[in-house]
């Protein structure tokens, strides 16, 4: 199919700006505990994590995700930690960010600084549309760490207006924030759901990035080839060749 060249390129986050093989929520809990100011019930880690397994499996907040909806990691921060009477020396975005560097594992996904270099280079805008529950300072931070020359002009994330990819509404609001028409943008993801479909539905082009790297949360029965028009890629070089071309 011909395609055309994009006056910006918006980009998933896991998998496809950042490699996160793995998560292991009782490590971020323990890297909490050194900040714990009461615990009157002698609460551990391992009956945080416990507590936490819980909401993610066996209460409506499972359900959540499958109808779409995000909640935001504050909510559940604050369930969990009230209900098991815990109070911590540091602010909640202080907490989550600690979490997270304990749990997930990370580094920027190969090639991906050299792709940015190029599209600023070449004049082309770049954003991000993550599905996340985490909040949006923690994922920016996460970003800045790992992609120092980024120029990102937004960062949304899903936590911050409920909904999730492939929701119209998410990629709609991330057009209005570039100020573009969808045919003037490209999606680039790694899961052909949320991001392959979910682009194409407004309109917009998306790229199929699909990375040989191992990671545990993603759904490989997926990585089937989707059925509307796309740009597949194995990585980041391959995508600056293609663009060169346009």
């Amino acid at each position: 199919m011909k395609m055309r060249r994009p006056k910006m390129i918006l980009f998933d986050y896991g998998h496809t700006l950042a490699n996160e093989p793995c998560f292991d929520g009782l490590k971020g809990n323990q890297a909490l505990m050194p900040y714990v100011t009461r615990n009157p019930r002698h609460v551990t880690a391992e009956e945080i994590q416990a507590f936490a397994d819980r909401l993610f499996c066996d209460s409506c907040i499972a359900k959540a995700r499958e109808l779409g909806v995000e909640i935001h990691n504050s909510m559940l921060d604050r369930l969990t930690y009230e209900t098991l009477g815990l109070e911590f020396s540091l602010p909640q975005p202080e907490l989550e960010r600690v979490f997270v560097d304990a749990a997930v594992p990370c580094a920027p996904m190969p090639g991906a600084q050299a792709l940015l270099d190029f599209l600023k280079a070449s004049g082309i805008r770049s954003g991000v549309v993550s599905n996340i529950s985490f909040g949006e300072r923690t994922l920016k931070g996460r970003i800045d760490r790992l992609l120092p020359r980024n120029d990102f002009e937004f960062i949304i994330a899903s936590s911050e207006y409920g909904v999730r990819k492939p929701d119209p509404l998410i990629f709609e609001l991330a057009l209005r924030k570039a100020d573009l028409p969808a045919e003037d943008v490209w999606f680039c993801g790694d899961n052909t759901i949320c991001d392959i479909y979910g682009a194409a539905a407004v309109g917009i082009f998306p790229v199929w990035f699909h990375s040989p790297l191992p990671c545990d949360y993603r759904d490989t029965s997926l990585d089937v080839r989707p059925d509307c028009g796309h740009l597949y890629i194995r990585d980041w070089p391959e995508l600056i060749e293609a663009l060169k071309t346009l």
